[in-house]
């Protein structure tokens, strides 16, 4: 009885001691500039005053369009693809639009397509500017697959950005979407 109650005694200081010493501190960043976004008078932030930086360690290249060529872009140059609420798969009956986007390349050897990528104004910027992107990269693979030169294709996510904020549910499907903008080379 003595040895029970000393098993007892210690395992419970021990569980009291791993509870009590917890999970190691949350380590801080540190290196990173100070961004201030304080109130500047009319409740708005400047985005040039606002500081960045770039990461040493990204292997992110910047694209290769320029203003110019999203100017004189055409819109429109295949019908968009349109996606199910919160999906970015290729849905199985939009699919001939991309055999389209294959015969227009084909076409056009001149071209390039931006793939821009749309949602709905559901869901954070945040979130919408990922999906628009998984969206457009789902549209590019697939293009891939069916034998596009990668170098002929380019993806940007416009997110909500132009999506009808309160939109009914007919107007919403029309925001989720990837247009193709033919561009030249």
């Amino acid at each position: 009885m003595k040895n029970l109650s000393r098993y007892l005694a210690l395992a419970l200081a021990v569980a009291a001691l791993v509870f009590t010493t917890g999970c190691p501190k949350k380590p801080t960043r540190t290196g990173l500039p100070d961004a201030t976004l304080g109130q500047q008078g009319n409740n708005t932030v400047d985005p040039n005053a606002v500081g960045t930086f770039t990461d040493p360690n990204s292997t992110l290249q910047p694209r290769d369009l320029s203003a110019e060529d999203l100017a004189a872009g055409q819109r429109g140059v295949v019908e968009p693809v349109y996606f199910e609420f919160d999906r970015f798969a290729v849905p199985s009956g939009e699919r001939g639009k991309l055999d389209k986007a294959v015969q227009y390349l084909k076409d056009n050897p001149e071209q390039r397509i931006l793939l821009e990528g749309h949602c709905d104004w559901r869901g954070t910027a945040e979130y919408n500017l990922g999906l628009g992107d998984r969206r457009a990269n789902a549209v590019r693979k697939y293009l891939e697959y069916l034998g596009v030169d990668p170098k002929r294709l380019e993806i940007v996510s416009k997110g909500d950005q132009e999506a009808k904020e309160g939109a009914t549910e007919d107007e919403m499907k029309k925001d989720r979407r990837v247009e193709f903008i033919g561009l030249n080379k």
